[in-house]
Order: C-alpha cells, then sequence, then structure tokens
C-alpha cells in the first residue's frame, strides 16, 4: 500500500472532526474524481475530516486537493479477485477509524464488508455513472452483486433520477434511503470571457471551434462527434471554411479516433489537444461545446461548459435531460446517431444570436442550480444525519 498527503487524518492530537473515507477505484481524471475533489475542497475543515482509499492507484490528479490533512491510498488491486484486497482494507479502516464510509460506482463495492468488520457503523454508496459493460443498466450479473452489498449500505446517493430509479426498480432499495445530490461547477474557474486557443489554426478571425471535453473511450463516443463534424461540413458549404473540432482529452480510443478524422480527410480541421490541466482556458476558446457519449451519470464537462456560457449539444442518456432545459440552453439528440447530431450543431453554429442567448441562459442555470456550495450542502446534511444529534446542514 503507498500513501501521498502531507498529514494523514491519523496524526494530528486533540478533538477532531468526524472523519469520511471516501473509497473509489482510482484517483485519476474524471468526472466522478473531479466531484469528489471539490466536495473535499469546498467542505468546511472544522466539520468533518477526509481521507482517500484507492482500490487501484492515485494519479498526479490528487495534487488538486488543496487540503493538508487529507491522506490518500492506494491498494494496487491485482486483477480479478484479489484476496488480500479485504483484510488489507479491514486493518485500514481499523486504523484510520472513520465515523464515515463513502464508497462510489462497482469498485468502491469492495470496501463495504471490510467497513463492516471494522466497526464503521455509517456506511454511504453512490451511484455516479454507468459501467462500459452496462450502459443501460440490464446487466444482471451486476444487478445481482450489487443487491448482495445492499444490507450493508446506511444510504445510498444517486447523481442523476435515472440512477435513482435503477437503484429503486433493478437493485430493490427503499426510496427513503436514497439522497439525489446532482454535482455542482464551480462558477468562478469556469466563467465567461472568450480566450484564445493555443492551436493557431483555430484563432483567426471568423472561426468557429466546436470542442468536446473527456477521457477518449468508447462510452464518450468521440468516434461519433468526429463523424457529425465530416456531416456537418458536407451538408452546410457555407461553413465548410469556418469551422473547426477540437478534442480536448487522451485515452485507449485515441488510435481511432485518429483513424477516422484521417479516413474522413479532416486531418487540417480537427485538433486532438490530448490531456490538459488548462481545461477552463480552453474551454472559453470554443463557440459551442457538443457532448456525443453513449451513457452518462451527472456530466462535470457538461455543466463546466455551461458555466463558460457556452450552448450545449449533448445526447439524451443519463441525467443530462436534468442539466440542459431543452431548446433553450441546449439541445438534446438521441445516442450514437451522427447525422442528427450535425443537424443540432448546424442550427448553433447557423444562427449566431441563438447561440449568444443558449449560452446565456446555460451560465445563469448553472449559478442557480448547480452551484458547488449547494452540493456541499446536500453532502453536509447526509453526513449530519447519519451522525445522529449533529446540527443540519
Amino acid at each position: 500500500m503507498t500513501q501521498a498527503g502531507r498529514r494523514g487524518p491519523g496524526f494530528a492530537t486533540g478533538p477532531l472532526p468526524p472523519l469520511v473515507v471516501h473509497a473509489i477505484y482510482r484517483l485519476g481524471v474524471g468526472g466522478l474524481e473531479n466531484g469528489l475533489v471539490n466536495l473535499i475542497n469546498r467542505m468546511p475543515s472544522e466539520r468533518y475530516r477526509h481521507a482517500v482509499v484507492c482500490i487501484d492507484d492515485y494519479t498526479e490528479f490528487r495534487r488538486r486537493i488543496e487540503r493538508d490533512d487529507v491522506a490518500v491510498y492506494a491498494l494496487h488491486k491485482r486483477p480479478g479477485h484479489d484476496l488480500r484486497l479485504l483484510p488489507r482494507l479491514l486493518r485500514l479502516f481499523r486504523r484510520l477509524r472513520p465515523a464515515i464510509v463513502h464508497s462510489r460506482n462497482l469498485a468502491g463495492l469492495d470496501a463495504l464488508v471490510p467497513a463492516l468488520l471494522a466497526g464503521v457503523r455509517h456506511r454511504i454508496h453512490g451511484e455516479h455513472g454507468r459501467d462500459q459493460d452496462d450502459l443501460d443498466g440490464s446487466n444482471l450479473k451486476l444487478q445481482r452483486l450489487r443487491r448482495l452489498h445492499r444490507p450493508l449500505v446506511s444510504r445510498y446517493v444517486a447523481l442523476s433520477a435515472e440512477l435513482e430509479r435503477y437503484l429503486v426498480e433493478r437493485i430493490g432499495v427503499a426510496p427513503e434511503r436514497i439522497t439525489r445530490i446532482i454535482n455542482g461547477v464551480d462558477t468562478e474557474r469556469f466563467r465567461c470571457g472568450r480566450l484564445p486557443l493555443p492551436a493557431p489554426r483555430l484563432c483567426d478571425e471568423g472561426r468557429l471551434v466546436i470542442g468536446t471535453v473527456g477521457r477518449l473511450q468508447a462510452v464518450k463516443n468521440q468516434t461519433a462527434l468526429v463523424e457529425a463534424f465530416g456531416l456537418l461540413i458536407q451538408r452546410n458549404p457555407e461553413l465548410r471554411e469556418r469551422v473547426h473540432l477540437a478534442l480536448i482529452g487522451d485515452g485507449p480510443l485515441r488510435r481511432e479516433v485518429e483513424q477516422r478524422v484521417r479516413d474522413l480527410g479532416l486531418g487540417k480541421r480537427v485538433w486532438l489537444a490530448g490531456a490538459r490541466d488548462d481545461v477552463p482556458e480552453l474551454m472559453r476558446g470554443l463557440d459551442l461545446f457538443v457532448l456525443p457519449s453513449l451513457a452518462e451519470g451527472i456530466s462535470n464537462t457538461l455543466l463546466e461548459a455551461m458555466a463558460c456560457g457556452l450552448p450545449v449539444v449533448a445526447t439524451d442518456v443519463g441525467g443530462n435531460a436534468e442539466l440542459i432545459d431543452q431548446g433553450v440552453t441546449g439541445l438534446l439528440v438521441p445516442p450514437g446517431d451522427p447525422a442528427l447530431l450535425a443537424e443540432a450543431m448546424a442550427t448553433y453554429l447557423r444562427d449566431a444570436e441563438q447561440c449568444r442567448r443558449a449560452g446565456a441562459e446555460g451560465r445563469a442555470r448553472a449559478e442557480r442550480l448547480f452551484s458547488l456550495d449547494f452540493m456541499v450542502a446536500r453532502y453536509l446534511a447526509v453526513y449530519d444525519e447519519l451522525l445522529r444529534g449533529r446540527p443540519q446542514a
């Protein structure tokens, strides 16, 4: 086991706030991880302490945690059934003595039995999105696995109405045991105001830049966006010399995306920016944000685009419909249909005033409904309710 952090939760002296241990698969770039880091950074330090236990490992993304009292542990789980994992988690929980263990998604279920055996009274499990091999929630094996762990969970957190329905209808969780908490967005870090992109050819006067942000993997379906971009140029000759596409992110789908770009002859019009740590600045260089995913929980990048004042086009999956006000802040299209995706993009790119209005409405909606403070208050309320007698947020 490896540990990162300047000062672990067990080294301070005197009365301490309750400790919440967050169990996740891996602390790297991703929506779940971004939401966790935002929660830790924004939650008042006098209310709760935090530690992060990674079933697998952590990356440099852990440096996004601003508090110096948060330890991050990596257990380096072996592929398949790793018999070492349970006793290692048990020893760690006994040493840390958390008041709450908060697991997330499928891999986080591994933490529930050790938490019970370690005497942790309060165990929260969060469902943040779909697994790659269970995009519609119909996988019976994964349903059985979640049902087996159901008696171990004190409270569930679902990030979207779709995930809440899944827990009730497929897993058999009583509705009163579920709290729905939508992710919040940092509206100060992601804000309006045009900035030039670091790709010179995308900065020329009159250029229109379509962009997406996300890990390049099958569930995010960036190949469909490349195909839609090709159709957009083919069907709208007046846009042909003006539009470009920026794909921000990296991952296992990169070679397939690059090949599709070459096959369609779009090399001069598509910028594969790779993994970046300046996403807020890059988003402010876009004119339109597109999310072509096959499945989502609650998309952080969609919220971030709205906070940047961008009109958005997204597939109607997961919690996207909870974020977008259809026809007002953006457009929803069925997943896996590049033609409809191209048509929705053209709707905004052909009408600058509609584009501006949708972006302004999206920014206002993000500020009104999806602030980080509101998200943190909701989690505080859940933690406080479990630890009876503590004040409600």
